[in-house]
C-alpha cells in the first residue's frame, strides 16, 4: 500500500521482518480461560501512537521491556484456539509477541492529522495479518515502531479484541511503559476472569436486542452493498457539541447529555438516512459501556479481560428520522443507563444460552476512545501527539480526541462508496450550520 501527502510525496514503510519476543521469564504454561463477555466481539483492532520527540534507540528499549512486561501479562504471549463447547481460549504457550522494527521516509509532520481515518497509509506503520481465516489465526498482540527520519517514532498496536477491551490494553500499555522507565508497576493486572462467569444455572432477565440468536443470521447492510468501503472523519469543535446539547434540551433530561451522547445520536439519525432504511423497519445503536464500574463492588483494578458491556438504543427509522433532535438523543441516553449488574449477568447469560453475536441488520456499533488513557502512554520519550486507529472494523464507528491536550472530538466509519456520499453531505450539512 502507499500513500501521498499533501505535496504528492508517497509514504514508504521499509519493515524488517518480524521476530518474536517471548517473556523474559519462564511463565505458567496450559489454557486461559476467557469469559462469556471476551467472545462477542471477534475482531483485531489496530491503533497508531505518534512521537515527534526525537528518540534514540527506541526500538530497542521498548523490546527489550516488552519481554519484561509479559511476565507479568502473559497471555499476549500465547495464542487463540477454540474448546469442544465453541468457546475461544488461549493456549498460554509463551511463543511471544510479533515485533517489527520499520523505517520511514516521512517526518512526523509530513505523515499530518492521522486522527484522519486513513487505512491506506496508517496500516503500513502497524503489523497486521491480511489473509487470516478466522480470528483464531490473529495474534493476540503485535508491536512495530516506525523510525521517521526526523527522529520520531509511531508505535503500531495490532491487539484481538477478544483478549483485551480498550481499557485493559491501555492498562497494559502503560504498565509497559513505566516498565520501560525502571519504574515499579503501580498495579499488577488481574488475570482471573471467573469473576465473569455465567451464573449456574444461567438464566436471561432482561431482554438484550443488541444480540442476535444463532437461529436468524446476521446480516451486515455495510457488506450486502456491493460497493467498495470508504472511511472519513468528522470534527466536532466544542461549539458545535454546546450546539447540538442545546437542541437536545427540548426534553428534559434528569441529567445533560453528554457529548458522546449527542454526537452518537446525531451519527445514527444521518447513518440511517444515508442508508434509506424504511420507515417500519427497527434501527440501533449498540454503545460499547464499560461495565467495570457498574459493578458493586467494582471489578479489581487494572482487570485484564474484556469488561464492555453493550447498550441497545432501538426505535423505527421513521420515528428517528422525523422526530426531535432530543428524541434520538434520550434513547441513547437511556439505553446507556440502563447499562448494570443485573444486564451485564444476564448478558453473559444469555451468550451462555445462545452463542449470539452482536446485532448488525440496521445497526451500528459506536466505541468510545476518549476515555481512555492512550494520551498518557510515556515510555521515557513524551506523550503521544496524536493517537489513531489505523484500521476500522466493519459497522464500528469511533470517537477519540484529535490531538493531546485538544477539545475537538473526532468521529471515524467506513460505509459503502454511496452511503458515505449522502452521509458526508448530511454531516457536513449539519457540522457547517450556525
Amino acid at each position: 500500500m502507499e500513500a501521498c501527502n499533501e505535496t504528492g510525496k508517497i509514504l514508504t514503510v521499509k519493515k524488517q521482518e518480524p521476530v518474536l519476543v517471548r517473556p523474559a521469564e519462564k511463565t505458567l504454561d496450559g489454557l486461559y480461560l476467557l469469559s462469556n463477555l471476551d467472545q462477542t466481539f471477534p475482531y483485531p483492532i489496530e491503533i497508531a501512537f505518534a512521537y515527534r520527540k526525537r528518540t534514540e534507540n527506541a526500538a530497542d528499549i521498548i523490546k527489550e521491556s516488552l519481554a519484561k512486561i509479559l511476565v507479568k501479562f502473559h497471555p499476549f504471549a500465547g495464542c487463540l484456539s477454540e474448546t469442544w463447547d465453541e468457546k475461544m481460549i488461549v493456549r498460554c504457550s509463551g511463543e511471544g509477541v510479533p515485533f517489527v522494527e520499520a523505517v520511514s521516509n516521512y517526518t512526523i509532520e509530513e505523515l499530518g492529522d492521522i486522527s484522519r481515518v486513513d487505512p491506506v497509509k496508517l496500516r503500513q506503520l502497524v503489523h497486521n495479518l491480511d489473509n487470516v481465516e478466522s480470528i483464531l489465526d490473529v495474534p493476540l498482540l503485535t508491536v512495530q515502531i516506525t523510525r521517521f527520519k526526523c527522529g520520531g517514532t509511531v508505535l503500531g498496536i495490532a491487539m484481538n479484541h477478544v483478549l483485551v477491551d480498550g481499557k485493559a490494553l491501555a492498562d497494559f500499555l502503560n504498565s509497559w511503559a513505566q516498565i520501560t522507565k525502571g519504574l515499579p508497576l503501580s498495579v499488577d493486572p488481574y488475570l482471573d476472569r471467573s469473576i465473569l462467569s455465567a451464573r449456574q444455572p444461567p438464566r436471561i432477565d432482561i431482554p438484550h436486542p443488541e444480540y442476535v440468536g444463532k437461529e436468524r443470521p446476521m446480516k451486515n447492510m455495510t457488506l450486502q452493498i456491493q460497493e467498495p468501503i470508504v472511511y472519513q472523519s468528522f470534527c466536532f469543535e466544542p461549539k458545535k457539541i454546546d450546539q447540538l446539547k442545546l437542541m437536545a434540551k427540548q426534553d428534559e433530561f434528569a441529567a445533560p447529555p453528554t457529548s458522546f451522547e449527542v454526537i452518537s445520536a446525531l451519527m445514527w439519525i444521518m447513518r440511517t438516512k444515508a442508508f434509506k432504511i424504511e420507515p417500519h423497519k427497527t434501527t440501533k445503536l449498540l454503545t460499547a459501556v464499560d461495565g467495570r464500574p457498574k459493578f458493586k463492588p467494582a471489578l479489581p483494578e487494572c482487570f485484564f479481560g474484556n469488561g464492555i458491556a453493550w447498550s441497545c438504543a432501538q426505535c423505527t427509522a421513521g420515528d428517528l428520522v422525523e422526530k426531535p433532535f432530543s428524541f434520538a438523543v434520550n434513547i441513547v441516553h437511556e439505553a446507556i443507563k440502563e447499562v448494570t449488574e443485573d444486564y451485564i449477568k444476564s448478558a453473559i447469560d444469555y451468550y451462555e444460552l445462545t452463542r449470539g453475536g452482536l446485532e448488525m441488520e440496521n445497526t451500528c456499533w459506536i466505541s468510545k476512545w476518549s476515555r481512555l488513557t492512550f494520551y498518557d502512554l510515556d515510555f521515557g520519550w513524551g506523550k503521544p501527539q496524536q493517537v489513531a486507529p489505523a484500521s476500522m472494523v466493519d459497522n464500528l464507528v469511533l470517537t477519540l480526541s484529535q490531538e493531546k491536550d485538544s477539545k475537538n472530538i473526532i468521529l471515524s466509519l467506513g460505509l459503502p462508496e454511496s452511503v458515505m456520499k449522502e452521509f458526508q453531505m448530511l454531516m457536513l450539512s449539519e457540522l457547517n450550520r450556525e
